[in-house]
């Protein structure tokens, strides 16, 4: 079932439409309209109206249009997820049915993601909270009988430079044959808004210009994993100035493995940093809990931005950590015998304080060790 809103014109019965997505042309075939749980059938859908359809293979987004019209309508803004489960499926019955369930899940809700992790070979699921994950999973059990165990929840953290760093990298391997030379000389600094910004300012030909891309390509792959932490880089700017090529050695893999280096050179010099998810939480509780839960905000290195009464309910708006969030919902309800609740959403990325980096490093040390 797929629901749908007409923007311009009449959907009707036995019409055709296109998905100006992939350019798929589809029939229409039963129409409905939508009473809660109730449907019935109609025959067209006017310009304004709400409708639903069947057998549509669409994902949550996309325009529908008549044949010789081009039109889109502007997609919704989609934000990064910000934390990640492991699953695991536990027979094969129930590992067919869960590629079936995150098939489904991934075109209807474009802020749930999934992929394989190259390292463990496990299914990772992505999404926007603790309770959107919990959500999928205990769906994925009650909708398609897949019998999934999950991991611990994982913080989507970030790295970051803080200053500004030269790097001078030269990458030689001589082989039997011809061997491999590439130099890559420049800066890499900060920026805010970007997430990543490559500047090519060579002159006179240092690089030949079809080797340019390829140390852009090496850059860009540096930044999936950081030198530091291993997590994605984000807010870097890169800028080459000079470099040196060789007739017979240089090629498109000596260039990219070059500047692969060269990122790791500079990274290091450059002040690296943690950056964690910070989510905006507001928690509505009657006003004898409100010193409670403010405490209890505070002790999860919240930042309480105001609260504000509403009669017998007080609400209290925070920035936290969405590492300090796991497990709240149940101490909020015994602070305030169940009668609060709290809503999140993402915020901002903001440099994880000192002492926690220390924790996190340490942490990783030690998965590694396990992982060995």
């Amino acid at each position: 079932l797929t629901y749908i809103r007409v923007y311009q014109g009449t959907l009707a019965k036995g019409m055709t439409m296109v998905n100006i997505r992939n350019g798929k042309k589809v029939k229409v075939g039963r129409l409905v309209r939508m009473h809660a749980d109730q449907m019935e059938d109609i025959d067209k859908i006017e310009a304004g109206y709400i409708g639903a359809l069947f057998g549509i293979e669409c994902a949550s987004g996309d325009t529908f249009a008549s044949p010789g019209m081009s039109l889109t309508m502007t997609s919704m803004f989609v934000p990064e997820p910000v934390i990640s489960l492991a699953i695991v499926p536990k027979d094969n019955k129930s590992q067919i049915n869960m590629s079936k369930a995150l098939g489904r899940f991934t075109r209807e809700d474009p802020t749930f993601r999934t992929y394989v992790s190259d390292e463990t070979n496990e299914t990772i699921i992505e999404g926007m909270g603790e309770l959107h994950l919990e959500v999928y999973v205990e769906r994925m059990r009650r909708e398609y009988t897949a019998e999934v165990s999950t991991g611990k929840p994982r913080v989507a953290y970030r790295e970051t430079i803080t200053q500004k760093a030269q790097f001078n990298y030269i990458h030689k391997k001589q082989t039997g044959g011809a061997g491999q030379f590439g130099r890559v000389e420049g800066y890499i600094e900060p920026v805010a808004e970007e997430e990543f910004i490559f500047e090519n300012k060579i002159t006179g030909g240092a690089i030949p210009t079809q080797f340019i891309g390829a140390c852009e390509k090496g850059f860009k792959q540096s930044l999936a994993k950081g030198p530091k932490m291993g997590f994605p880089v984000t807010g870097v700017k890169i800028v080459i100035t000079d470099g040196a090529s060789h007739a017979v050695d240089s090629s498109e893999m000596a260039f990219q493995a070059a500047a692969r280096g060269a990122f790791k050179e500079g990274y290091t010099k450059a002040g690296p940093v943690i950056h964690e998810p910070i989510m905006k939480v507001v928690v509505e509780t009657p006003t004898e809990f409100q010193g409670a839960v403010m405490g209890s905000l505070n002790q999860r290195r919240g930042m309480i931005v105001g609260s504000q009464d509403e009669g017998p309910m007080c609400s209290i708006e925070a920035r936290i950590p969405l590492s300090e969030m796991f497990g709240y919902s149940t101490i909020l309800r015994s602070l305030t015998q169940g009668k609060a609740q709290f809503t999140m959403e993402f915020n901002t990325y903001k440099q994880v304080p000192k002492q926690i980096m220390e924790e996190l490093i340490e942490k990783a040390r030690e998965e590694k060790k396990n992982v060995a």
